[in-house]
């Protein structure tokens, strides 16, 4: 053998390595990044490419959608540029703001609001209202992130946003026609799944029932109207509580009172549907269980609940007092408290006591009270909307299954 084919041989070898070396890193990184996709909470249904964490938005713009002036859309674009990951219509945002307390001391601030139309690449939108004291109650202050949207957002304005989230999304039945029932500001997620439904299919059986105070209170007026222009199988029956004088029987109000289960039967037609629910805890703690006994099948009425009264009233979950009380150690508030079963949850316990934890929809789904557990493990009476990562729990739906130790 020459030098020269000697020479080439050995070449040849090196090469080989190089190429499965480099074959090597590529199948390490695809591999990482499939297990970086699995363990992210914050993914939304059907995408690949949402973000983890918080992600900087402007306000692009925002406009009023109701006579009244208390429900505001903002339409929020990524300061970075990037295209916007697609999302489920139905599935809602996370939105923190670092906002001074009564005591005047800056705390983060996580509220959730339901994406309020079909997806867009370029921006999102959320509608959010106003919170007022109640009537009766004018002593208690307004919503604080409501109320700071309002006043003080404007285009230009940053807010930092997990990506989408949320399992309450239409099903992928076109040939069952959907019930969309909103109470108030319960239209936006309703509004965005209607405008999805019809974009992808456009002759699907869609009725929405929308109940509001009176006709100051409606949203999205002008883009329903639409809608039902467009598309015949696209009804809308809106019930008015309080109409003003004239305006009962006329286009913007086909029933007062109620939304209830004569109503329905009033204005539906027979056969099979699918129900969506969204709406102020009064509603969704008369009206969901209604429908579970109505239509006889409990997976037939799905509901989006945010906050601890609603999710309470339409899904109750009941304590079970221990005979033997288990230790639940806070271990950066430095705290062993006694967990005897008299609370639901974890993040309810930990409030109660005085732990501060951050928290959103209170209903499993948003993930900003996701806590890493230290020792013990903690049981769902309600499973959460994602899976939760090895070592860690929501507090808003899980309790400890035996004596438990969490870093918070």
């Amino acid at each position: 053998m020459t030098a020269l084919a000697l020479l080439g041989y050995i070449s040849a070898a090196l090469l080989v390595q190089v190429a499965l070396a480099i074959a090597v890193a590529i199948l390490r990184r695809a591999s990482t990044s499939r297990q970086d996709a699995a363990v992210d909470p914050h993914r939304p249904a059907g995408s690949e490419a949402a973000w983890a964490g918080l992600r900087a938005f402007r306000v692009r713009r925002r406009d009023y959608e109701d006579d009244a002036l208390g429900q505001c859309s903002f339409y929020l674009e990524p300061v970075d540029g990037a295209l916007l990951p697609p999302y489920k219509a139905g599935q809602f945002l996370t939105v923190q703001l670092d906002l001074p307390d009564a005591q005047g001391t800056v705390r983060p601030v996580t509220r959730c609001y339901s994406l309020s139309d079909r997806h867009d690449g370029r921006a999102y939108r959320v509608t959010i209202k106003r919170i007022l004291p109640p009537p009766d109650r004018p002593e208690l202050p307004p919503g604080l992130v409501s109320g700071h949207f309002h006043d003080h957002l404007f285009p230009g304005s940053i807010v930092q946003l997990r990506a989408p989230a949320g399992i309450f999304v239409l099903d992928d039945e076109p040939n069952v026609p959907a019930v969309l029932i909103a109470g108030g500001i319960g239209i936006t997620p309703l509004f965005a799944m209607a405008r999805e439904a019809l974009a992808r299919k456009p002759d699907r059986a869609i009725h929405l029932v929308y109940g509001v105070r009176d006709s100051r209170e409606l949203v999205f007026e002008t883009a329903v109207d639409a809608l039902r222009e467009l598309h015949p199988h696209f009804h809308v029956t809106i019930v008015q509580s309080c109409p003003l004088p004239g305006e009962a029987g006329g286009s913007d109000c086909q029933a007062t009172g109620f939304i209830d289960i004569p109503l329905l039967q009033r204005v539906l037609a027979q056969g099979r549907h699918h129900f969506y629910v969204c709406g102020p805890p009064p509603m969704m703690a008369s009206l969901v269980p209604a429908l579970r006994v109505w239509t006889g099948d409990g997976a037939a009425v799905r509901y989006e609940a945010f906050g601890p009264a609603s999710l309470a009233s339409a899904e109750a979950v009941t304590a079970m007092p221990l005979d033997r009380p288990l230790a639940v150690r806070f271990s950066r508030s430095g705290r062993t408290l006694s967990w005897t079963g008299e609370e639901t949850n974890l993040l309810d316990f930990a409030e109660r006591h005085g732990v501060e934890v951050e928290s959103g929809c209170r209903s499993g789904s948003c993930g900003t009270c996701e806590t890493t557990i230290g020792i013990g493990e903690v049981r769902y009476a309600q499973p959460p909307s994602f899976e939760v990562a090895r070592g860690r729990c929501l507090l808003c739906v899980g309790a400890p299954a035996g004596d438990l130790v969490l870093e918070a």
